[in-house]
């Protein structure tokens, strides 16, 4: 499989937003039916999960960012959203975006979230 393509990252300051992407290129025939989550990974640490989205727009959220990151969709467009607010230097990471497990992507480069003053 394709992998999916993330942009968006950027070195921010406490405090600050940003808005990723998740878009599927030649891989969106099916994209639309899965769920869709958005990971990270920060140096030295596992890959850890943040957030997922349905194809109905159910959402869940890890509790580190619970009420400050909001994840969307637009099916049409095949592209999935992250919404960071009030990004702390521990949101520090690489994000990725690929389906919940089973994976049906192979995983992308990512884009590179940095937060600091």
């Amino acid at each position: 499989q394709v992998p999916l393509v993330e942009s968006g990252g950027g070195l921010v300051q406490p405090g600050g937003s940003l808005r990723l992407s998740c878009a599927a290129s030649v891989s969106g025939r099916m994209f639309r039916f899965y769920t869709i989550a958005w990971y990270r990974q920060a140096p030295g640490k596992e890959r850890e999960q943040v957030a997922s989205i349905t194809s109905s727009a159910a959402t869940d959220y890890a509790n580190s960012v619970k009420g400050r990151f909001t994840i969307s969709r637009d099916n049409a467009k095949n592209m999935v959203y992250l919404q960071m607010n009030s990004l702390k230097p521990e949101d520090t990471a690489v994000y990725f975006c690929n389906t919940i497990p089973p994976l049906r992507y192979t995983w992308g480069l990512g884009t590179q979230v940095a937060v600091s003053s």
